[in-house]
């Protein structure tokens, strides 16, 4: 193999393919943890598939040897026909297994109050693998009338899934309200049948919480957040450096001298402008923006408005199209935003609205983004009333509470969408 010219170039590109794979396929998650739906599972197969893609063509280029064309394409064609038949057999077979061989497993509920009722809805409603058989409830409640029969008392719930192949119980009474809750759960147990808590927090927060560990103690906090976790936000920061150094060299490297001459054609002032915005845990930063209006004293205090008088003739265009924003890619760059996030308000913007919404700063938990899940949900623009800052709020929370980088693939593609298709809000 040594006397076949090229051959150690080929070699180089079989490693780099591989690392490439690997690289992408732990980004995405592909291999790591629980897949909760098959559909899942076949998405970030594509997803991975996308970024290998991009990162080995990258590759070719910055290694600069004069590879086969045909050779190339046909390492893309089979790899890619590879994941496409491999994953749609997969799913095929998950879904006829499913379909022939129902999963249900019978439940049972002790307690019959409006958290267990809650429970059972849940259940019928998402959990098609889930079979509830009825209650257990001590009390004249037990003659009450309801979708799913009282099958008996609470201490009789443990023999009654013995007898009936149950294999859950779920327990919405608490073991300070009966004593007996634990010793049904131990036989339960020892019977095979798993029995689960359903703590009651109702009262204290009208939402879905989180339950962790520090050791055997459990912590209960407001939201889950994935890019909490060391992992994610390594992930979430090679994309960053990634697509960013990608635009810089790929797009800004000809469009900033280019859109540089028409802004001085146009008007008077600087090419760029430079505000500083809140950014993660409110540490303000300064933020790029290629210049849009009029050199003005109100830049830094007036938001801008649909029919602005400070426009100027090329500003309208560029905040129409995005292309104002582009500049902020050296800001994920320099690790101050992220390519998807909350987008970023200026300093005074951010004291108004926190006394307006009492949560408004929980969106700065995380780094600032270019596009976010607001902006292509249509919140963006002129905040004019209080409803417009509360739907731009709870997008960027929702965002924070369900990232990944199957996401934030989804809202950068949307927002390129968007943006060539032109967007109402865009002014």
């Amino acid at each position: 193999m040594q006397n076949v010219p090229g051959s150690r170039e080929y070699v180089v590109l079989f490693l780099i393919n591989n690392a490439a794979w690997i690289t992408c396929a732990y980004i995405t998650a592909l291999y790591i943890g629980k897949h909760y739906s098959y559909d899942n599972f076949f998405k970030r197969s594509v997803v991975s598939f996308f970024l290998f893609f991009g990162i080995s063509l990258l590759a070719i280029f910055l290694y600069n040897f004069s590879y086969s064309r045909l050779f190339v394409i046909l390492i893309f064609i089979g790899f890619g026909t590879t994941i496409l038949i491999s994953r749609g057999l997969y799913l095929g077979a998950a879904y006829y297994l499913r379909k022939q061989y129902p999963l249900n497993k019978k439940v049972i509920i002790i307690g019959y109050n409006d958290l267990a009722k809650k429970l059972v809805e849940n259940f019928v409603r998402f959990n098609k693998t889930l079979l509830v058989i009825g209650y257990f409830e001590d009390g004249s409640t037990i003659f009450e009338t309801t979708d799913f029969p009282i099958l008996g008392r609470i201490n009789e719930s443990v023999s009654y899934a013995v007898k009936h192949d149950v294999a859950e119980i779920y327990s919405t009474v608490s073991p300070e309200k009966n004593l007996n809750i634990y010793e049904l759960a131990h036989d339960a147990e020892t019977n095979f049948i798993r029995f689960k808590f359903v703590p009651d927090f109702r009262m204290f927060i009208n939402r879905k919480v989180h339950i962790d560990f520090a050791r055997n103690i459990p912590i209960l906090s407001l939201r889950t957040e994935p890019l909490e976790n060391l992992d994610s936000q390594i992930k979430k920061r090679c994309f960053d450096i990634v697509f960013s150094v990608f635009i810089i060299f790929f797009i800004l490297s000809w469009l900033v001298p280019l859109i540089a001459i028409l802004i001085k054609i146009d008007s008077r002032g600087p090419v760029f402008f430079t505000q500083l915005r809140s950014g993660k845990n409110n540490r303000p930063f300064l933020c790029y923006k290629f210049r849009s209006l009029k050199v003005n004293k109100e830049a830094n205090n007036k938001q801008v408005t649909r029919d602005d008088d400070r426009f100027t003739r090329l500003g309208k265009f560029l905040r129409k199209s995005n292309l104002d924003e582009l500049p902020q890619f050296l800001n994920v760059f320099r690790s101050e935003m992220s390519v998807v996030g909350p987008r970023p308000h200026m300093l005074k913007h951010t004291e108004e609205y926190s006394q307006m919404l009492n949560h408004y700063m929980i969106r700065h938990y995380v780094k600032p983004g270019v596009t976010g899940w607001a902006q292509i949900n249509g919140y963006r623009g002129e905040i004019k009333k209080k409803r417009d800052l509360r739907g731009r709020i709870e997008h960027d929370i929702w965002y924070m509470e369900n990232w990944s980088m199957w996401l934030d693939l989804r809202i950068i593609v949307l927002t390129v969408y968007k943006s060539i298709r032109g967007d109402d809000n865009a002014f």
